[in-house]
Order: C-alpha cells, then structure tokens, then sequence
C-alpha cells in the first residue's frame, strides 16, 4: 500500500531538518513512486512554505535574516528554556568555573546558579551579567569590549582578548539554528565568533537549545556539530535528530517536565 501525500510529507520534512537537502530520485526510490509524483509533492510543500526547491531536489528554507529581540526570544519557548536550564545547571560541579555566551537559555542557566557560591560564571552577555549582580553567591567575571547595543553583549578585540586569559571547565553556548549540513549558527556574526572563542576554551563545549533551533539554519557558523561534547534540550527534539547526534558522539540529554533528565544512550 503506497503513502498519502500526508505521510511522504512527514519524512520528507524529517530528512530536511536532519540533511538540510534532498534528492527527487532518492525520495522516489525511497516511496516506491514515481519521480513526477515526489516533484509534485515538493511544489505542495514550496506552496506551504517548508521548502525552496532546486535542481533534482529542495533544501530547506533559511531563517530570517534578523533576530528577534532578547525580550522578544526570551518569551519564545519560556517553559522548554527554563527546564533546558535547570538541567544544564545541575551539571555544573563545586568548584567549576563555566563560560555562559549570550542566549535567553543560558540566562535560565544563571538563574539556576544564583545560590551556588561555589562557581564562578564568565561572560559578555550584558542581561546575564545583571542577573548575576542580582543576587548571586559565586563569583561573576565580565568579559567586557565594546558593548553591542542591538544584543547586548560585549563583543569585539578585547572581549576576545580577556577570553584567552581563560581556561574553564564547561562552556554553555546557546544557537540561532543547528544544522547537520550547516552545523551550529547564529544571527550575528560577531556573537558567532565570541561563541567559537569561548568552545576554543572551555574543557567541555555544551549546547543548549530547545526543539526550535533544530534543522535550521542562520546566518553565521558557530562550529561544526562534532566539536561540541552534549546537547541539553526538550522532549520536543525529534528521535531523528537524536539518532543523528548519537552517530556523531554527541550526547543528548532532554529535559523533563519537572526539571528531570532522559539521558539518549548511544
């Protein structure tokens, strides 16, 4: 019995979150259908706006270009960030000094640290670094230059500069869009390359995102997947993702709702 095109839609979207592309023949041979019947289906999905279609196949859409404001991103997927949060903070051990980057999920992440005087917390995220000032028992270094004003952080030559005096023991990084083609990315460039710098020093490079960010794309590289040890995200991260993580030797640990972790064995 041949697939509807309901059915052949789900997995052709599931290959484009997971590859980034695919091919006409491929997915012919793949539904046992005709190559005219797959071109149709990818009209369908260009008309919905799921894909853009090129020569033998289509690639999935790119996010838009600008980002949406902090408070804006902060509001986007409240419950998966704080929970993502919980969970990343509880792998923090005594004593460990961590370089949190500039995200709406990395500040959930501060929050989670607040009462542990037992941690000292890098950054150039300008939001991160007044909730730290509100209340946190543990030591706060700001990795500060000059402050972009659009996303609030510090970016530029000394930031990277105060960065290499550094040595940490986990450093979490926050994403615009992770990609197994494209790897992980961001919207502004200059975050990109602070994110990049602060993985070149930190013992352990752990992402944390939610189920939003994945098999999308934006606009600067942060790294390749493969140079990051863990993801941290929510159950709405799909088995396919998973199963594509695993194969690169990167673990996945998803969030519960109460704050609880399924750690996804390779």
């Amino acid at each position: 019995m041949s697939l509807t095109y309901e059915e052949r839609r789900e997995t052709i979207l599931a290959e484009l979150g997971t590859k980034g592309k695919v091919q006409v023949h491929a997915l012919a041979g793949m539904f046992n259908v005709s190559t005219e019947t797959i071109r149709r289906d990818l009209d369908r999905l260009e008309k919905e706006g799921r894909l853009r279609k090129v020569y033998g196949g289509a690639v999935q859409t790119r996010s838009e270009r600008i980002e949406p404001t902090f408070m804006k991103r902060s509001q986007m997927h409240s419950s998966e960030k704080r929970a993502i949060g919980k969970l990343a903070a509880s792998l923090v051990r005594e004593g460990e000094t961590v370089l949190l980057d500039n995200g709406t999920t990395t500040i959930e992440i501060m929050r989670e640290l607040k009462d542990r005087g037992d941690v000292t917390v890098i950054t150039s995220s300008v939001p991160i670094l007044a909730c730290a000032l509100d209340g946190f028992q543990g030591k706060v270094i700001f990795a500060g230059g000059e402050v972009h004003m659009g996303i609030q952080a510090a970016t530029g030559a000394i930031a990277h500069q105060l960065l290499d005096q550094f040595k940490v023991n986990k450093a979490f990084i926050s994403a615009g869009g992770i990609s197994l083609a494209d790897g992980i990315t961001e919207y502004n460039l200059e975050e990109a390359l602070l994110s990049r710098k602060m993985m070149q020093r930190t013992e352990e490079a752990i992402l944390v995102a939610d189920h939003s960010k994945f098999g999308v794309t934006t606009f600067a590289q942060i790294a390749p997947i493969e140079h990051i040890s863990m993801i941290v995200t929510d159950p709405g991260c799909s088995q396919e993702w998973i199963d594509a993580l695993n194969k690169l030797d990167v673990e996945v640990l998803i969030s519960g709702q109460n704050g609880s972790s399924q750690k996804e064995m390779i």
